[in-house]
């Protein structure tokens, strides 16, 4: 199979379209299952992994920073550095809160030793800082690139009036400018289409990446009422995903299941699907704690729909007050 690859934004980085989420890596996978889950994931023809330094810091007994060192671990074990483009992001490790010039370096830093590398290829602010002056930030993130430690910039859960306002201080400023937007987007949850960021996107040429592609398991199929919510094999988003367990979400399902018998894909590749083709969406990002749960992540590699296929799923998860 030959994948076709995207470029991310104006950056030199090139990846297939399918971004392996790195949030489940020394939290729900431990060092064996996430090590199994990268070997696969680059076997079946993807590049780009994304994680966080404050991953998994909410897990008892983690401190932050777990995901990065088992993904640093892996790179150095296979020698895999030149063959993957590693995503991560500053804003939430315990340590290394917020967006201030200062931490951002130092949480850079971190995030290097952690990762085993000498560069890190896209770099999110991960929240936006309030408490920061937003040029403060712009100029940090900027020094990285030309420090050479930051290959390129993203932004994640910013609105689109900061993602604005970066720009314009970027520009007049004379520093890098973003490449990648990372917001909460998938069949179930689709303000990024109305809220202005798609908008923004699209003016700036941002590759978009959004997290939750799989609606926190939702849209893999795996939760079609209660006894699945609370089976014992269920995720620790289980509860999250069963709000979607509504006539809408139903209706989504039915759409998933008729396109997946269709192209012989299981439910979870046709959302993803979906979703890369959506307008300014560069690649999902979408995790697996285990190999058993990859293969429908990279069968939506092979799957393209047709235009009446996508507006048949748009319009099953249309409520009727949108």
């Amino acid at each position: 199979m030959t994948i076709a690859r995207t470029r991310i934004g104006s950056s030199e980085l090139e990846i297939a379209p399918l971004a392996l989420g790195g949030n489940v890596f020394g939290w729900t996978a431990d060092r064996d299952a996430s090590f199994g889950v990268l070997d696969a994931f680059v076997a079946g023809g993807g590049d780009f992994i994304d994680t966080a330094d404050g991953y998994s810091h909410w897990a008892p007994g983690n401190g932050g920073g777990e995901s990065e060192r088992l993904i640093g671990e892996w790179v150095r074990d296979r020698g895999a550095r030149d063959r993957v483009v590693v995503a991560t992001k500053v804003s939430t490790h315990p340590e290394f809160s917020g967006l201030s010039a200062a931490n951002v370096r130092a949480a850079a830093d971190a995030s290097l030793e952690r990762l085993g590398t000498d560069r890190i290829d896209l770099y999110y602010a991960h929240f936006d800082d309030a408490e920061t002056p937003l040029a403060e930030t712009v100029a940090a993130f900027s020094e990285l690139v030309d420090a050479g430690k930051v290959r390129a910039i993203g932004v994640s859960n910013y609105t689109a009036e900061r993602i604005d306002e970066w720009f314009r201080i970027a520009r007049e400023g004379g520093y890098h400018l973003p490449v990648a937007l990372q917001p909460h987007y998938n069949l179930m949850e689709r303000d990024f289409e109305t809220n202005g960021l798609r908008d923004a996107a699209e003016r700036e040429g941002l590759s978009v990446f959004p997290y939750f592609s799989l609606a926190k398991g939702f849209l893999a199929g795996k939760y079609r009422d209660a006894m699945d919510v609370n089976s014992a094999s269920a995720s620790p988003r289980a509860e999250d995903a069963a709000a979607y367990l509504d006539a809408r979400g139903l209706a989504v399902l039915a759409g998933l299941d008729q396109l997946a018998e269709l192209h012989r894909v299981p439910v979870a590749a046709i959302s993803l699907a979906w979703l890369r083709q959506q307008p300014t969406v560069a690649a999902p990002i979408a995790s697996a704690r285990n190999t058993d749960q990859l293969p429908a992540l990279l069968d939506s590699l092979e799957v393209e729909l047709s235009r009446a296929e996508l507006d048949l799923l748009s319009a099953a998860s249309t409520d009727a007050d949108r």
